[in-house]
Parts: C-alpha cells; structure tokens; sequence
C-alpha cells in the first residue's frame, strides 16, 4: 500500500539543479529537509499562533494538532499533495459570537466539529460526483459572499476587543505588519504576520519601560492599570508537559453559526490544491475530494480533543515557490517539529502572552485580508456583479451578516450575522435562479479558483507569490 512515505534523494542532496524542481516524492539530504521542516513551521506560526488566542484555545493543543493533522493530510493523500494544516482562522468569527451568546470552549469546539464532519461528507461526495457537484451547489458568487461576510462579520471583534487595550501599539503594529507584506520579498514576505508579532512584543516591552503601565480595557472588560506585556505565566510554565484537552459539546444555536464556515474551507481547499497542481506540474484535480475530506478528518480530530479546526496553509506555499522544493519529507519534519513544539507549556505561555494592542494591530490587516479574499474569488470567476441574480442575493446576505441582523423565531432561538447571512446569499441565489430569465443565467467555470493563486510571475523582480 503506498502512502506517500518513500522518497527518492533528488541529485546530490544539496540543491536544486539549474531549472528543476524537487518533486513530492524526491527529498534532499535529510539535515536540509529538516532545515526546510523548520522554515514551514515558521512560515504558518504567524496565523497559527493569533487564531487559537484569538478563539480563545489552548495554542499548545493548537500547534501539536496541527502536526497531527498534516501527517494525517499526508497520508490521505498519498504524498502527492505537499501540504501543510494549520489552524483555520475563518472560525474566529464564529467562536466570538459563539461566546458572546454564552457558550464556553467546548460548545466552540463541538460546533467545529459539526463543520470538520460536514466537510469530510463534501470531500467524499466530491469524491463520488466530481467538482461539478461544488459548483451546482455553490457557485463562485456565493463562496465569495460567504467569504467576505465572514471576514467583515469580525470588525466588532478587532474594534471593541483589541484596539482599544492599546491603540497607539496597535497602530504601529498595524503600519509594521502592512509595509513587511508589501515590502518584503521572498520567504520573509510569507512570515510578515510572524514578524509583526514579534515587533509588537518589542514595542510593548519598551512602552512599558518607558511609559510604565497603560490604564485600558482589558479583553472588553472595564479600563483597569495593566503591563502591555506581562510575560509572568512563562516563568511559571513548564518546559515539557501535556496541552490542555476537553471534550466537545453540541448545542443546536452554535452549530447553525459554524456551518457556513464549511462554504469557505471547500473553496481554500480547492484553491490550494490548484495552486500546488500548477507548481509541481502534476494535475491533482482527482485529488481534490480526498484532500478535502482529509481536512475534514483532521479537524474532526482536532476538535474532539479540544484543539481548533485546520485547513491548508497558502504561506506554505510561498517557501516552496522561493525554494523549488516540493518535498513532502520536508512536510513530516514540519509535522514532527510542530509536536514538539506542542509539548512545551513555555512555547504555549508565550503565545498567550501576545499583548491585546498588538492583536489589534494585526488583526485589523487579518481580518480585512480574509473578507477580501470574498472578492478575490469573484476576480477569479469573472463574476458579474451587473447582473441583478449575482447581486441582490450577495448584496442582501453581507449586510445581514457584516451588520449582525437576526430573525428571531423563539425565546430561544433565533439566527443572525454569519448563519444568516450565509443562508440569504445560498437560497437567495438558487430561488432567484429559478425564477431569472434565460439571459440572466451565464454558465460560469465548474470550480472557482478558491482562496488561493498561484503567480509564475509575481511582483519583485519577478519572484513566484502565492496568495491566501
């Protein structure tokens, strides 16, 4: 049974020749495919360490289960995708409003669940019926809406949660992490989320010196006289030690939250395994349902012991665009590196250390980023935002999910913001469908092109760019 874990040594093991590639099934000598381990764990920290906290998770269980999760990824697939599974940030939305309705940690982690199980379901049906079935289903107008409504629905969370702890950190933080994206080049340009955080540290660490403690709002809570950063839980921490696991629960209002997120976790798969088909030159379009319901697979997991859910990594792309090594070999060193990582209670007092005004900072950029990727995949699909059938259905479903509206059918129960939303845009679309003139209804491409492209010429003296 092959499962993707014999590679053959590419060359003399060093480098690249001149033009060629390291192919999935090729490795370098292992200290370099080590070294290249390294650098995808340090390219997807950035996002993996912000979403946990950000979700209120233990970053330690985050950063081990996302190495569980590209093992398993790796082995679903055979090693013909080189991949790496980090922790999802389209769900930060859904955990916020899951928590300002009342619900802890394991009603976050139990609705997450619903959706990693959802998304094994796509995955197999994409298996059994092909790509048409996404596209039937969900064309790009709607995963582009349901995109961007997720994105826009966190604004609330970066202006009332974290800018006001400290704007003045998090306006430089933001100005940092804004000229490193655009500026930057290469493999630095992948990590520019990592390096803000690590200029906001510093940043936080000299106000402290200099300006002594900050009297602000603490998480939403009342103004109170607090170090920027206060490092003292990672000299309490332990250097090895088990993260924190629970167990999920379910409640009906939190799952109904958390389905749409599934819309967007199938189109970043689809994009991310388009992306990698076009740099390795092998067309991977039969993997597309076992690589998706291999993320779902591994969220489920994941989340069943209290870790947040996973998708693919686009940063992870870029180091292999600057590096032309597509090694899956290189993806295990990454994986086991990550659960090391994860095993370390200090790493994890660090992370949670990351000081409010900086995640303001970062976050504002974040979640913009992500709710433009919505557009993103409309510029992809060449969508018509002219036609009435496109617009009103997606015009309707982000206002409704961006404005937070709801309808309310109980004392109980009601639905708003992203579930809303996201229903208006999908039954809005189809019945107008329905009910639409002929003209009105242009075929579009089978499967839009996801969250993720892949450029052979990029910006900068014409380096490859991936984008997420």
């Amino acid at each position: 049974m092959n499962l993707g874990v014999r590679w053959s040594l590419h060359g003399d093991g060093r480098t690249p020749a001149p033009g060629a590639v390291v192919r999935p099934d090729e490795r370098l000598s292992w200290p370099r495919t080590a070294g290249l381990g390294a650098q995808h764990v340090v390219a997807m920290f950035g996002a993996s360490f912000v979403a946990p906290v950000l979700m209120g998770l233990d970053p330690n269980l985050a950063i081990m289960m996302s190495g569980v999760a590209t093992m398993i990824f790796l082995l679903a697939t055979r090693g013909r995708i080189p991949s790496y599974l980090g922790c999802s940030l389209s769900f930060v939305g859904v955990a916020a409003t899951i928590r300002a309705t009342g619900g802890d940690s394991a009603t976050v982690t139990g609705a997450i669940l619903v959706v990693g199980a959802a998304l094994f379901l796509a995955g197999l049906a994409v298996r059994r019926f092909g790509a048409r079935i996404i596209h039937a289903a969900m064309p790009p107008i709607v995963t582009g809406a349901v995109v961007m409504l997720i994105g826009f629905n966190l604004a609330p969370v970066t202006a009332s949660t974290y800018w006001p702890q400290d704007q003045w950190t998090a306006l430089l933080v933001m100005l940092f992490t804004g000229l490193a994206v655009v500026c930057l080049r290469g493999f630095w340009s992948r990590i520019a989320i990592f390096l803000g955080l690590i200029f906001g540290y510093g940043i936080s660490w000299v106000f402290d010196r200099v300006f002594g403690r900050i009297h602000s709002p603490v998480g939403g809570a009342e103004a109170v006289d607090h170090w920027r950063l206060d490092l003292s839980g990672v000299g309490e921490a332990d250097w090895i030690g088990l993260p924190a696991f629970h167990a999920p629960s379910f409640e009906w209002s939190a799952i109904l939250v958390a389905l749409p997120v599934v819309i967007a976790l199938i189109a970043e798969n689809a994009g991310h395994v388009k992306a990698v088909g076009e740099m390795t030159g092998d067309p991977l379009d039969d993997e597309l349902g076992t690589a998706i319901a291999a993320d779902g697979a591994a969220s489920m997991l994941s989340t069943a012991v209290g870790g947040p859910p996973n998708t693919t990594y686009s940063e992870n792309i870029g180091v292999m665009a600057a590096t032309r090594v597509y090694s899956t070999a290189a993806y295990w060193a990454a994986a086991f590196f990550a659960l090391l990582f994860g095993l370390c209670p200090k790493f994890g007092a660090v992370v949670a250390a990351i000081p409010g005004g900086v995640l303001g900072g970062i976050t504002v950029i974040l979640y913009g980023m992500i709710g433009l990727l919505g557009a993103q995949i409309w510029i992809n699909a060449k969508v018509d935002l002219r036609n009435p059938l496109n617009l009103v259905p997606a015009a309707a479903g982000i206002i409704i999910g961006v404005g937070g509206v709801s309808l309310k059918f109980t004392d109980t129960f009601e639905l708003g913001g992203i579930a809303l939303g996201t229903i208006v845009v999908i039954t809005g679309y189809h019945v107008l469908r329905a009910f639409a003139p002929a003209h009105m209804k242009p075929q579009g491409p089978l499967l839009d092109a996801g969250t993720s492209t892949y450029d052979d010429e990029g910006e900068g003296g014409g380096q490859p760019v991936a984008r997420s």
